[in-house]
């Protein structure tokens, strides 16, 4: 049954990343989550991870592999913003974006990949942005970073697609999390004003997307941008 999966969920103590772990444990998967600090939630095996540490990383999957077993999903998650307009953003305002947002994920991926091979079998799962393809002023390196992983995943799917191994990118729009509820009431409105479905998603709702490609109904999609953004990029 494929409930019963190994999962693995970068970034997965808060935020979306902790949304995606909670829904594949209640959908019955066995469900690993790394963090730089914190614990993952209930039902998750934590392990620490920095994802621009290749060594930490193999050293995590390693963990995780005699705690649970061979990791068959793999959500790439973490990530983090430096946001700045490009003529004051610094060499490591970009630098530190790219290694953690794209660096991170092939380091992830590239461990992940040698049990999919073996298993022929195994589903990688990019954590993108809406403003990958849409653009948004302040955030050059963030939008770099998560527009590159369309083509990681294209390009991997073109390497690994006939091992029954898939690779797809999910890209929430605007998130219902601690970061936008900070956000002045103006700004929230102005915001949901540009999106068509009039309101911002539930961490839950971009889980339901993710969970969903993962499983055996999603089989035959591979190189695909699912958008979980209320209609706010359409045609990007």
């Amino acid at each position: 049954m494929s409930a019963e999966r190994v999962v693995l969920v970068t970034g997965g103590n808060r935020g979306i990343g902790r949304a995606i772990a909670e829904r594949f444990v209640r959908d019955g998967y066995r469900v690993a989550v790394t963090a730089r600090s914190g614990e993952g939630p209930e039902g998750t095996l934590t392990v620490r991870a920095d994802v621009t540490d290749a060594a930490a990383i193999d050293a995590a999957f390693t963990e995780v592999e005699q705690q649970l077993g061979p990791i068959e999903i793999v959500v790439a998650n973490a990530g983090i913003t430096k946001d700045t307009l490009l003529m004051r953003m610094s060499e490591d305002d970009f630098d530190s974006v790219v290694a953690t947002n794209l660096g991170g994920t092939f380091r992830v991926v590239k461990r992940a990949s040698k049990g999919m091979l073996r298993a022929r079998f195994g589903r990688v799962i990019l954590i993108s942005s809406v403003v990958g393809l849409y653009g948004s002023a302040g955030q050059v390196n963030y939008s770099a970073s998560k527009s590159a992983l369309v083509g990681f995943a294209r390009s991997l799917t073109r390497e690994l697609g006939g091992r029954g191994i898939t690779a797809n990118v999910v890209a929430p729009g605007f998130i219902e999390t601690d970061m936008t509820a900070e956000l002045p009431e103006d700004t929230q409105k102005q915001y949901k004003a540009s999106i068509p479905a009039g309101r911002f998603a539930t961490p839950d709702e971009v889980a339901g997307a993710v969970v969903w490609l993962a499983g055996d109904d999603a089989a035959y999609i591979s190189g695909a941008v699912i958008p979980v953004d209320g209609g706010l990029g359409m045609g990007h």
